[in-house]
């Protein structure tokens, strides 16, 4: 019989949790680690959150399958029917959903055998959910794929539970270390406990119903953290996310696996662990042969994207090992502050000036000696050599996929509630796209 599945997500963590280096305790979460296999290198193909989900769920880039906003305003799938739970069905899978989804507005749609309802989507309330769904699943004879979505750690955090943290916290890399940033650490920390309480639960469920040994335990996030310079930005600290799975077939022994994978290939690896046929538009490919130890790479570059979050900001990337090119596909002159979640961290940086900055329209990084991705060489003619590459690759990349913004400014679709580009929140009144294309906009 194929294994089990058991889907656990959650919202806004990139890879700040104890296995991957970070001062953030998580001890459930490196238990995983320690006992299944890291992904060091993975990244999500869009940084945000219907995005990343809709891409990693259906295998596809979000301008293929239809996902170029945010779900709850206004954006849906193409076809639900790429959802992976359907290619599963065909090896015998009976399909759960507890908590966050953030695919769709009514979660009916997607097709999941069975809607577990939990009144909220934090921890406290989904992994008691989840423990009941594990209970009756062990009793099954059928395989069963579980998804289990944790709303930590989006915004809102809860207050921070540790004086130490928000005297000593260390904020993220790219913000200035001051009392503001070091209290927004430490109530990130404070959503990364309850989330990693919540994912402690459900793995002692798995202990207590001795379905370990048949389950492959996939845990991951969506993107980035939701600080400046990382959600919603095509940056590492944008599109970089845990990626851990512990299970049968490989997935043991406490491994880390340096090379870079991307969301897509979770969908394939899937498919041949359950034995069926990956669907033909999958555009990622099998994790397993890195599992397997039969290659060191997968890939010679990734790409991702963003169009809509709260607002529009069209641009795509592509990364090498040793290079990032990022480039922007619209003449807004600096950060659509809108896309950036509201915080003090935000505040900080508005009231330096962060809003006056101009951003180039393209970038290129050196993830070697500039991992921070802080000094853009696009302009410097030395560099002429590896931008005109990895512009290349990325048009190319564009081509293949059919890219809509090569055919210019990609539009809402009707019935979306859209930020201004020059609004500084994304609490700010939306404008509201008529659903009647021969009406004008409601302010």
């Amino acid at each position: 019989m194929p294994p089990n599945i058991l889907y656990i997500h959650s919202h806004d963590t990139g890879r700040y949790v104890q296995p991957y280096g970070f001062q953030v305790p998580t001890p459930n979460i490196q238990l995983l680690a320690d006992q299944g296999v890291l992904f060091r290198e993975a990244f999500c193909a869009a940084p945000t959150c219907s995005g990343s989900r809709a891409s990693l769920l259906t295998g596809l880039y979000c301008h293929n399958n239809g996902m170029l906003g945010l779900a709850h305003r206004g954006w849906k799938l193409n076809d639900y029917g790429q959802h992976w739970v359907h290619a599963l069905r065909q090896a015998g899978y009976r399909s759960t959903m507890i908590g966050e989804q953030h695919i769709s507005t009514d979660p009916g749609v997607i097709g999941y055998d069975e809607v577990v309802e939990s009144g909220t989507t934090r921890a406290e309330d989904v992994a008691p959910r989840t423990i009941e769904a594990l209970r009756r699943a062990a009793d099954s004879e059928q395989p069963w794929f579980m998804s289990v979505g944790f709303f930590e750690t989006h915004r809102d955090f809860f207050a921070p539970t540790s004086v130490r943290d928000t005297l000593y916290s260390l904020p993220p890399a790219n913000l200035p270390d001051v009392v503001a940033t070091r209290k927004d650490m430490a109530a990130f920390k404070a959503s990364a406990r309850s989330l990693d309480q919540g994912i402690g639960a459900v793995l002692h469920a798995l202990h207590d119903f001795d379905l370990v040994e048949d389950t492959l335990v996939v845990c991951t996030t969506d993107h980035g953290i939701a600080f400046p310079g990382a959600k919603a930005t095509l940056t590492d600290r944008g599109i970089g996310v845990m990626m851990i799975v512990r299970g049968p077939r490989g997935f043991s022994g406490g491994k880390v696996i340096d090379a870079q994978v991307s969301h897509l290939d979770v969908y394939p690896t899937l498919c041949e662990l359950a034995g069926v046929e990956p669907p033909a538009w999958l555009q990622g490919v099998s994790l397993m042969p890195l599992v397997r130890g039969e290659t060191k790479r997968l890939h010679e570059e990734i790409f991702a994207e963003v169009t809509f979050h709260a607002a529009y900001e069209p641009q795509r990337a592509v990364r090498s090992e040793r290079w990032k090119y990022i480039r922007r596909f619209d003449d807004y002159p600096g950060p659509v502050l809108a896309n950036c979640d509201d915080s003090e961290s935000k505040d900080l940086l508005v009231a330096a000036g962060w809003g006056e900055r101009e951003i180039p329209r393209e970038r290129l990084y050196d993830l070697v000696l500039d991992p921070a991705e802080a000094d853009n060489l696009a302009a410097r003619p030395e560099f002429a050599e590896q931008l005109a590459d990895l512009r290349a690759r990325l048009e190319r990349w564009m081509h293949e996929t059919d890219d809509p913004l090569l055919e210019g400014p990609v539009e809402p679709p009707p019935g979306a509630l859209v930020n201004e580009q020059w609004q500084v929140s994304p609490n700010e009144p939306l404008r509201a796209l008529s659903p009647d294309p021969t009406a004008a906009p409601s302010s």
